[in-house]
This record gives structure tokens, C-alpha cells and sequence, in this order.
């Protein structure tokens, strides 16, 4: 168990400090680590806990906790949730100091800028890799693809393209 837990906080302290975008950005990398590597968790297990952890209120690291109690109980959760939040946070403590005294360098501006993009690309990749897990037929391909579409292109709140694709899946639309 004290193995487990090592690994549990080795693995997401590590990627607290290069998720960039948040953990949703860390999504690919987590499903690899936990379901391809360890074998932790079946794709299907992964893909149903980042579903409770996007319709949970709060913030969205709440899948890490969803991990490490699966793989270990309140001690695992515990662990995966210090490790993933601790390390990143320190570090951003530290970097908003030193970043303040630079507000008006142009290095700062160019570095923000180009974090954009980088952190719109891993999100994009996490969305990928969710909807290639849940995505088993073509209604459910459709069904992601019309809920990308609208949510990009209307303000509808999210929570209602999810009902919509709760109903059609309870349904067995999907």
C-alpha cells in the first residue's frame, strides 16, 4: 500500500509542475499513466471518473481525487490530491512574486502569449482523448460533435448539453 501511495505522489507531483492549462490539460498523460501503464483503471473507469469529476461542482482536479481513491481508498484520494495541488502551487507562489517586478518586460509579454496556445493545444488533446474513449459508434461521435459545435458557438450553459446527452444516451439513443 505504502508503494501505491509513493507512486501516487511521485506521479501527480511530477505532473502538477508541467500541467500547464490546469489538470484538464494533464488528461492524456493521466489516462496513459493510470490505465496503460499501471493498469489501475480500464478506459472505461477513467473516462465514467472524469465524467463525475466535469459534472461535480469545483474546480476540475477533483479527477485526481476520483484516482487516487480508486486505486487506494481515502488514503490514495488524500495523497493524489496534495501531490497534484502542493507542488504547482508553491511554484506559482514563487513565479507571481519574481513575475510582478517584470509586468512590463517584453519577455513576460511574448511568454504569456505563447502559454496561450500551448495550454489551448493539451486541452484540445484531453478532450481528444475522452471522446475517443466514449466515442464507440457513430451516434456518439455525432452527439460529441454537435455538443463541441454548440458549446463553441452558442452560450447555452454546458450543464444542458450534457442533459440532452444524458437523456439520448438513457434514452438508447447513443
Amino acid at each position: 500500500m505504502h508503494g501505491v501511495l509513493a507512486t501516487l505522489a511521485g506521479y501527480f507531483a511530477t505532473l502538477s509542475l508541467f500541467a500547464v492549462g490546469g489538470a484538464n490539460a494533464a488528461i492524456p498523460d493521466m489516462q496513459r499513466f493510470i490505465v496503460d501503464v499501471m493498469h489501475w483503471m480500464t478506459a472505461k473507469q477513467f473516462t465514467d471518473s472524469y465524467a463525475i469529476a466535469q459534472m461535480s461542482p469545483g474546480p476540475n482536479v477533483i479527477i485526481v481525487a476520483l484516482i487516487g481513491y480508486h486505486v487506494a481508498g481515502l488514503a490514495g484520494a488524500a495523497v493524489a490530491t496534495a501531490s497534484m495541488v502542493g507542488p504547482s502551487c508553491v511554484l506559482a507562489f514563487v513565479v507571481t512574486r519574481v513575475w510582478e517586478r517584470f509586468k512590463h518586460a517584453r519577455w513576460r509579454i511574448a511568454v504569456q502569449n505563447g502559454l496561450v496556445p500551448l495550454s489551448l493545444g493539451l486541452i484540445a488533446a484531453s478532450a481528444f482523448v475522452i471522446a475517443r474513449t466514449t466515442d464507440h459508434n457513430i451516434a456518439a461521435a455525432a452527439v460529441t460533435a454537435v455538443t463541441a459545435v454548440a458549446a463553441y458557438m452558442t452560450r447555452l450553459n454546458p450543464l444542458w448539453l450534457f442533459a440532452a446527452g444524458g437523456i439520448a444516451g438513457f434514452a438508447g439513443l447513443v
